[in-house]
């Protein structure tokens, strides 16, 4: 089946009610891509997240009179002549195309997370199986790689480690495989924890791995490893939960920030960590330390 693909250069305050009015003009699907390709986590509760410059994205049957569409939005308000694009979309096999997308990746030296359709690379090290799917984290991005690696490079025998946001599962399941006795999984999205617990249950870990909507948190929860892999803004306005759930000389490793916010989610830490050197990977870092 041939496609049409209507790509429209919105914003934050229009990019929601453009895509409601596509949808009615008949739109099979509706994305929102930023067009600065800046990528966006997870939102604080009740928060929507959109993108300051946001591309909204169409598609159609190619069989429908797109220029009674694009009437449609100029009539609305929403198109001008330099801001939309009209393109025929190629007839795949989306799934195949999808899949082969994505191949096994180390981080490490032992640790390697793959996808479900992919043979292991290496059997003897330890492999996380995790497809992408519900929620973010399958280990592509670069906050994600910092995680993945400074957990790899801990000894985490017999310990407890909480992964604060999280998402697919990927830092708790990986961090149970490499050898903690158990995790704790904590999320303000349900899907997140549908995602971890499947991921957990296909990697068989599921046994050792709880899991809170962050509202749940039990009073007094604490963790030798404590991992959060959000945003520097939440990281901030959270570090009075985040800080308390370290025990005392246990660890706390923070992702999801660009290089130019490391500063200031130093300076909100040091307060009660000992701080290692920042590490860095493409325009993103992670902090690491040590609770005093």
């Amino acid at each position: 089946m041939a496609w049409l693909q209507l790509r429209i250069n919105s914003n934050d305050q229009q990019a929601e009610s453009l895509s409601e009015s596509i949808e009615k003009l008949g739109a099979v699907s509706v994305t929102f891509m930023d067009s600065q390709d800046t990528p966006i986590f997870e939102p604080l509760p009740g928060e929507t997240r959109l993108w300051g410059n946001t591309d909204v994205i169409a598609l159609f049957d190619a069989k429908i009179d797109m220029q009674t569409i694009v009437a449609s939005l100029k009539e609305q308000g929403y198109l001008r002549d330099d801001v939309y694009k009209i393109e025929q979309i190629e007839d795949k096999d989306w799934e195949r195309e999808w899949m082969d997308n994505f191949h096994p990746m180390q981080f490490g030296k032992r640790l390697w997370i793959c996808p479900s359709w992919r043979e292991v690379p290496d059997k003897n090290a330890v492999n996380v199986m995790l497809d992408p799917g519900l929620a973010f984290g399958t280990g592509t991005h670069p906050t994600t790689a910092l995680c993945l690696e400074w957990l790899e490079s801990l000894d985490l025998t017999n310990k407890t480690v909480i992964d604060f946001g999280c998402g697919s599962g990927i830092l708790a399941i990986a961090a149970l495989k490499l050898g903690a006795r158990n995790a704790i999984g904590i999320d303000i999205d349900p899907q997140a924890i549908i995602a971890s617990r499947n991921n957990a249950k296909q990697n068989a870990v599921a046994d050792r791995l709880t899991l809170f909507l962050a509202k749940d948190i039990p009073q007094n929860l604490k963790a030798e490893i404590v991992v959060a892999n959000i945003l520097a803004g939440p990281l901030k306005t959270l570090y009075p939960t985040i800080s308390t759930l370290v025990k005392t000389d246990g660890n706390l490793g923070l992702s999801g920030i660009l290089t130019i916010q490391a500063q200031s989610v130093c300076e909100t830490y040091a307060e009660k960590f000992i701080l290692d050197a920042v590490a860095e990977n493409d325009e993103w870092c992670r902090i690491t330390g040590t609770l005093k």
